[in-house]
């Protein structure tokens, strides 16, 4: 089975992308996703993340403040290198053990940090969305209200536009309207296919 590694930078449309392979009949396995329900209120994984970073990261109802969490790893490199030991292990052993029950032609690995941890080993193929910084802003100021300060702050602990092409076997350009989008994606699907 080949397994395709998505990956782009934040705001880039990867969850439009991987929601139509979805709807294309493909399986799906998103490491944000994964990172949520290990976050949950009483799992192992926020509890580590607590004694690390302190009981202020949880809301009254033992939930993450995950506004807060994200303040603070892209304020801080070596916060962030401490999330990411706790979390990636246990991000990539799940994802493992997900892809151990699929039984299709091909399966697509949602990585939006894939450039950034170097090569990762239950990626065949890289498929990266490549989407033009201003595009990218002007979505993550209207979806999530950021500033343009806290865009950049991202962005900057985010590997570069040229890290992620680098190491893309594929490539989606999403610099135009949705039927376009979806469109680069129904032909990779295809050429997917014909691959496995």
């Amino acid at each position: 089975m080949l397994r395709v590694g998505l990956t782009g930078g934040i705001g880039s449309g990867k969850t439009t992308v991987s929601d139509r392979f979805e709807e294309l009949g493909v399986t799906v396995i998103d490491a944000d996703r994964i990172a949520h329900e290990l976050t949950r209120a009483g799992q192992p994984a926020l509890r580590a993340i607590a004694r690390e970073f302190g009981d202020t990261i949880l809301m009254p109802s033992g939930e993450l403040d995950r506004e807060r969490l994200r303040d603070i790893v892209f304020s801080e490199p070596t916060k962030r290198q401490s999330l990411e030991r706790i979390l990636h292990p246990q991000i990539r052993a799940e994802m493992a053990r997900r892809i151990r029950d699929v039984n299709d032609p091909y399966c697509v690995l949602v990585i939006p940090l894939l450039a950034e941890t170097g090569p990762h080993p239950l990626v065949d193929h890289v498929l990266a969305v490549d989407t033009p910084e201003h595009m990218r802003r002007l979505w993550l100021r209207s979806r999530s209200g950021l500033d343009d300060e806290q865009i950049t702050t991202i962005f900057a602990a985010q590997a570069s536009r040229e890290q992620r092409l680098a190491i893309a076997d594929d490539i989606i350009v999403n610099d135009e309207d949705i039927d376009a989008l979806i469109g680069q994606v129904d032909a990779l699907h295809q050429k997917y296919l014909g691959r496995s």
